[in-house]
């Protein structure tokens, strides 16, 4: 079943747009585990002072099979992309080099497209590195109280 360019271009766009969290999640999930695959719904996003926010999860190779198993197995999951099957996404994660490329699964709706990126613009490390230099551009809501302004008596909580 051949996708319609319609379904690859606004995905193709939400990769573009959202590279740069995509690599950090490769990233960190690389550096905390193994090699894995990022999965990112649009399903139920959330919205915030910055617009949307999608759930987005590193699955590390080791726990990979079980998951898809799961996922995919749903009766209202369907993969896309020409069907590959779970064996074609594990052994594209076990053969992906991750300080340059990432594999990529992107459920809308009941579809999930599986995207094995190459030729990234900027790599997973550098991703990384961005987001974690600018971390409070990426928290706004969080903020630390002047230690002035912390009552006496809750400054040393057990």
């Amino acid at each position: 079943m051949n996708e319609s360019p319609d379904l690859l271009g606004w995905q193709q766009d939400f990769i573009a747009s959202n590279l740069l969290a995509i690599g950090y999640n490769a990233w960190a999930g690389y550096l905390s585990s193994e090699q894995g695959a990022i999965v990112c719904s649009t399903n139920s996003p959330g919205v915030g002072i910055a617009g949307e926010t999608f759930k987005t999860h590193f699955v590390p190779r080791s726990r990979l099979a079980a998951f898809l198993n799961a996922w995919l197995a749903a009766p209202d999951t369907v993969i896309l992309r020409h069907h590959f099957m779970n064996a074609h996404i594990l052994e594209a994660v076990d053969t992906y080099n991750p300080t340059t490329e990432a594999v990529f699964l992107l459920e809308s709706f009941n579809q999930v497209t599986f995207f094995y990126l190459k030729n990234l613009p900027i790599a997973p490390a550098q991703c990384y590195e961005q987001v974690c230099k600018t971390w409070e551009e990426f928290q706004p809501a969080v903020c630390a109280l002047p230690e002035k302004t912390v009552p006496e008596h809750r400054r040393s909580i057990p």
